[in-house]
């Protein structure tokens, strides 16, 4: 059976999300198709388009955000000593979440990754090195994914600042809080034996 072609774009404009294969496409446009009403589906778009005209890359940190510079970086009252790195800006939701950390950010945008191409200049690496000219700045807390990229970048950032006052830091990786031990990978214990310190 073949969709009209309305349907067939909407399933391969879905299709772009990731782990939204060809079926759950399929089943979200018809889903939109069948059981939607047009004010639903005004309101996607409605969404879509604010994404489009009012969403952008923070000038200063690259978070996303839809004010200049965003709410984190204007924040004086946050501490300008001490800057986490991370991949993504949706890293920095997850570290907001604790309420225990109250420095500054930096969103690399990606990973060094050689296999798929991208190398030091593919990410947000230059500003990072412009911010760090801040002689505020005391500790940089590398927070990449425990993960081959992850590792990589941390180190790369790692050998950039080893000749200066800067101490950089990586966050602890281990075991989780209620998690055993016998399902722990080896990569798990060997961080969390790494991250240990004294009770």
């Amino acid at each position: 059976m073949k969709y009209p072609s309305a349907i067939e774009k909407l399933i391969e404009s879905l299709r772009k999300y990731p782990g939204v294969g060809k079926k759950t496409a399929e089943r979200y446009a018809l889903f939109t198709v069948n059981r939607m009403n047009d004010e639903s589906i005004d309101e996607i778009i409605e969404s879509y388009q604010k994404i489009k005209e009012d969403i952008f890359q923070c000038p200063i940190c690259g978070n996303i955000t839809d004010t200049d510079p965003c709410y984190i970086c204007k924040d004086e009252s946050r501490n300008p000593r001490t800057m986490i790195v991370v991949e993504e800006a949706k890293d920095i939701i997850v570290v907001e979440k604790t309420n225990k950390y109250n420095g500054l950010y930096h969103v690399l945008n990606g990973v060094i990754s050689p296999s798929d191409g991208i190398g030091p200049d593919d990410i947000n690496l230059k500003s990072l090195l412009t911010r760090l000219q801040n002689k505020e700045i005391k500790e940089v807390i590398l927070a990449t994914n425990l993960n081959n990229e992850g590792e990589t970048t941390a180190n790369y950032i790692s050998r950039l600042l080893e000749d200066t006052d800067i101490l950089v830091t990586r966050i602890a990786h281990g075991i989780p809080a209620g998690g055993n031990i016998e399902y722990a990978d080896e990569i798990t214990i060997v961080k969390a034996i790494e991250g240990r310190r004294k009770l």
